[in-house]
């Protein structure tokens, strides 16, 4: 591209973040990534900036720096973000639940907030969230993930219908598992307590089963660039063959047959909780 389209990722390091930078990079656009630790050692296709996203003073700073290196902001990419470990949604403290929202949906907040008031100057701009299958499908023993992802799904098609006649589009990209640091880093819950520590052990162990055979993270950059370049984007793309299965599933399947199913994929009802099948 003779004059690129400039792209905002945030958490960029590693990762589907990494993986979609890299992406819209090779794609043409010229490409910023954020992480806490900014401009990591090694070689990579797009520069680097320091973000914290839960920090209001350094958010406002990297768009700062960024409108004032290019002059606008074509695309934000809301990717930062962590998970607590599979656990009981009791076994972890206020401060915990709270810590995990202020990232995974405040953190997408504040960016939003920093980047939208150049976009509405520019006229134009797309804003893609990256959401989560547990954001319309949520996940027993993983209740604090499924709800920020749930929060990022309702912001977002709001988000949309205020912006879109202001030239900016906002889409949300839903994958399922995704082999990436994110899932061999989860916080642990910090409340743990014994009345759950064999179903937790079990969940856990599905989880590892599963993870196995997940999506590399160029699956879900290639639906971030199919977003992003779409002349008419929809609201919402899932990002994998499991994702798209259960995106159908949650939709024309009935309640209880989706609510039987998560059960028994998770060994929820039987041996693993002491109970009889």
């Amino acid at each position: 591209m003779n004059n690129p389209k400039i792209a905002l990722v945030t958490g960029a390091s590693s990762g589907i973040g990494q993986a979609t930078a890299e992406r819209l990079a090779k794609a043409g656009y010229k490409v910023y990534g954020t992480s806490r630790r900014g401009g990591e050692a090694g070689q990579r296709t797009f520069e680097m900036l320091p973000l914290d996203v839960t920090s209001d003073t350094s958010v406002n700073a990297a768009v700062e720096r960024l409108v004032h290196l290019e002059g606008r902001i074509d695309l934000l990419v809301n990717n930062a973000g962590f998970g607590v470990a599979p656990a009981g949604a009791e076994e972890s403290s206020i401060a915990q639940a709270q810590a995990i929202f202020d990232t995974n949906f405040f953190g997408l907040v504040r960016m939003t907030r920093a980047t939208v008031p150049h976009m509405r100057r520019q006229g134009a701009g797309r804003i893609i969230n990256i959401g989560s299958v547990l954001g319309f499908l949520p996940m027993p023993y993983g209740a604090l993930y499924a709800a920020t992802k749930h929060a990022v799904e309702g912001y977002s098609e709001s988000l949309d219908h205020e912006l879109r006649t202001r030239g900016i589009r906002v889409s949300v990209v839903e994958p399922a598992y995704t082999k990436t640091p994110f899932d061999a880093n989860f916080m642990e819950p910090d409340a743990k307590l014994d009345e759950y520590r064999e179903v937790r052990a079990a969940v856990n162990q599905r989880v590892k089963e599963v993870m196995a055979t997940a999506d590399q993270p160029h699956v879900v950059a290639e639906v971030v660039l199919k977003a992003a370049s779409a002349v008419r984007p929809k609201l919402r793309y899932t990002a994998g063959g499991l994702a798209s299965r259960l995106r159908w599933l949650r939709t024309f399947a009935p309640a209880g047959l989706m609510d039987a199913g998560i059960r028994k994929d998770l060994r929820l009802d039987g041996a693993l909780i002491g109970t009889t099948p």
